[in-house]
């Protein structure tokens, strides 16, 4: 396999958010053998600074589920595919008719900032954060967004996210990425997937010699995509029963570096 890419949440990184030293030890050793590494997650810019600091490796990062592909050496934006502000707007209107009690939040230029509707919980971290703040609806419309965030109240995330899916059908990408009831809605055709054969192509890298690892719903793309697709073993059951194979560890364990050390017999 010549490409490597990784979800972070629940697969390469532990409930406390820390990256193992196994872990860290064999992505270093795959980068210095050439080996190129992809990090593919939900998470916006501004949360993936303490992932870089632990691994020691600037790896190319696919954030916001594929709608912004980030440099950090650069500390750029290389490739973007942002809900534009007139989908966004019709997005909300169909969501508002169709579900009651919804509320939106908005993460602009590829996460480095979020704005939420004043009743849109926000988690405590990030209460005081200086790139995140309440914005009335009409306020959220005025500009493109990598990813609108959905909620309605405490909802099963799964049968949640089909229901948002069904309303946005042809017009956006609807998943999730945690048992919270949030739903992350991308512009059409934006994937963890469409993204990472983007960066594929750019390295000349056939889909066949990509392997992928991953454990929520937002992860099935990527993990069809690639050549071989690997759900962790505390994978959502839907991850488990799609991938091409699964890690006999979680990512408690070091379910991906173990997975690895196999692979590349080291």
């Amino acid at each position: 396999m010549k490409l490597v890419a990784t979800d972070l949440d629940g697969t390469l990184v532990r409930t406390d958010r820390t990256v193992s030293p196994r872990t860290v030890a064999l992505f270093r050793r795959l980068s210095r053998d050439g080996v190129v590494i992809v990090l593919v997650t939900g998470r916006p810019i501004r949360w993936i600074a303490p992932v870089y600091e632990q691994l020691g490796i600037s790896a190319l990062t696919i954030c916001v589920n594929g709608a912004a592909t980030y440099d950090p050496g650069t500390d750029t934006i290389v490739h973007s595919a942002p809900l534009e502000a007139g989908v966004l707007a019709e997005a909300c209107a169909r969501l508002r008719a169709a579900v009651p009690g919804v509320v939106f939040a908005v993460e602009r230029d590829g996460g480095r900032q979020m704005r939420h509707e004043p009743d849109f919980p926000v988690g405590s971290w990030e209460v005081d954060h200086h790139s995140v703040g309440p914005a009335s609806l009409d306020e959220l419309l005025t500009r493109p967004a990598a990813k609108l965030l959905v909620r309605a109240g405490v909802q099963p995330a799964d049968e949640f996210t089909a229901r948002v899916g069904a309303c946005l059908r042809g017009l956006a990408e609807a998943t999730n990425s945690s048992s919270s009831g949030m739903v992350e809605v991308s512009a059409a055709g934006v994937t963890k997937a469409s993204a990472l054969a983007r960066v594929a192509r750019t390295h000349a890298v056939e889909a066949a010699d990509v392997i992928a690892f991953g454990d929520m719903p937002n992860d099935l793309p990527m993990l069809a995509w690639a050549g071989r697709g690997v759900a962790m073993a505390n994978a959502h059951p839907a991850v488990r029963a799609a991938a091409h194979d699964v890690t006999e560890a979680t990512n408690e364990d070091d379910g991906v570096a173990a997975y690895l050390e196999r692979v590349y017999a080291y």
